[in-house]
């Protein structure tokens, strides 16, 4: 199931340090923010205790050196003031359900109205604004952090106390894996994922535009005007959607198709060939052909939501000091279908007291 393609094997190291932390900064009423550390198998991630962010992902290119390939700022203050979702955790429910509503079981919820007449990312103090309680782990040749919470039962009107564990770690491989697990009190939706911004070039050098992107999806979900699906499963054969085979971003971004004037570029989300599944299968592959580094995902999720990086506009400085513009970063977020609450026909995203929520994606990484 974690088949290659032929590339080139990682080189390794030593996987014995224990994941650190330091000090990265204060809330406004002085509650501290910590980042930890954590390195195997080549990989180093970086991950803040505000909002579970992942603010840095460090891995090699073809010729060993090692760059920052998630995109995000160097304080404290910017992630709560002005960022775009940089490397959060996102949830109650991850992508956009209309309206702000959504009716279970006989009774109607409404959330925060946060872009445009819809709410997006569980609203507007979702889970990538909320602190998490974060412990390391070591086990075998494992490293990694387990990070919880407790939403309570109303928060951005959703019902239920919602426990939830998500564990990142870091195998001897270098690969990274997210493990969501939740339960409830009371029948809610959930739908987590995380929201990193990609550049396999690494982090503030330009472009993803060059990258190549396949993706296991015959199908994707058609939005209307304010990015809300609207029920169809269309194919991708003939449209800037088909990423079956290896496909070059830009060549695809900037086809005058009226998906891609409503999202400004690709903002949709693919329904993977392969739907739910009990452990983690192939999702996708994506590749930037000057460092050589290469991404796989796998996933238990049935969607992928493919965000171009379409509403970066130069005004927002990331961690090494360049400011991000249009397409100089992209995300790739496992996930449920948007709007599933509202639609029928989508994989159900409800969650009852007595049921735990699984869900688990892996990240990959080689250099050809």
């Amino acid at each position: 199931m974690l088949s290659g393609t032929g590339d080139a094997p990682q080189a390794e190291m030593a996987w014995g340090a224990s994941p650190s932390n330091e000090l990265f900064g204060h809330l406004a009423d002085g509650t501290e923010v910590h980042r930890w550390t954590v390195t195997n198998g080549g990989t180093r991630l970086r991950v803040l205790t505000y909002g579970g962010i992942v603010q840095s992902l460090e891995v090699p290119d073809r010729q060993g050196r090692t760059a920052n390939i998630s995109c995000g700022f160097g304080s404290l203050d910017d992630y709560v003031d002005t960022s775009p979702y940089f490397g959060a955790l996102i949830g109650r429910y991850g992508n956009r359900i209309a309206k702000g509503r959504f009716t279970l079981d006989g009774t109607t919820y409404q959330l925060p109205v946060n872009d445009g007449p819809n709410s997006l990312h569980g609203g507007d103090k979702g889970f990538d604004k909320q602190l998490w309680k974060t412990v390391p782990f070591t086990r075998g040749s494992d490293q990694g952090l387990v990070l919880s919470r407790v939403s309570p039962d109303g928060e951005m009107g959703f019902p239920g106390n919602l426990t939830m564990k998500v564990t990142y770690t870091l195998t001897a491989r270098g690969e990274w894996r997210i493990d969501y697990e939740a339960v409830t009190d009371k029948a809610t939706v959930v739908n987590l994922t995380s929201h990193t911004y990609f550049n396999l070039a690494g982090e503030g050098s330009g472009t993803i535009e060059n990258h190549t992107l396949e993706l296991a999806a015959d199908r994707y979900t058609p939005v209307d005007s304010t990015l809300i699906p609207t029920g169809e499963l269309a194919g991708v054969a003939g449209t800037p959607f088909d990423f079956r085979h290896a496909t070059r971003i830009g060549t695809q971004v900037r086809v005058p198709h009226q998906q891609v004037v409503h999202a400004k570029g690709l903002d949709h989300n693919w329904v993977l060939d392969k739907g739910v599944t009990a452990t983690p299968d192939y999702a996708l592959t994506l590749a930037d052909p000057a460092s050589g580094r290469v991404m796989k995902m796998y996933t238990t999720e049935p969607g992928m939501q493919f965000y171009s990086g379409n509403f970066l506009d130069g005004t927002l400085e990331g961690s090494s000091g360049g400011l991000y513009r249009q397409g100089d970063a992209l995300c790739l977020e496992s996930q449920h279908f948007p709007d599933s609450p509202n639609q029928r026909s989508f994989p159900s995203t409800v969650l009852r007291p007595g049921q735990t929520y699984r869900s688990t994606t892996l990240h990959t990484f080689a250099a050809r």
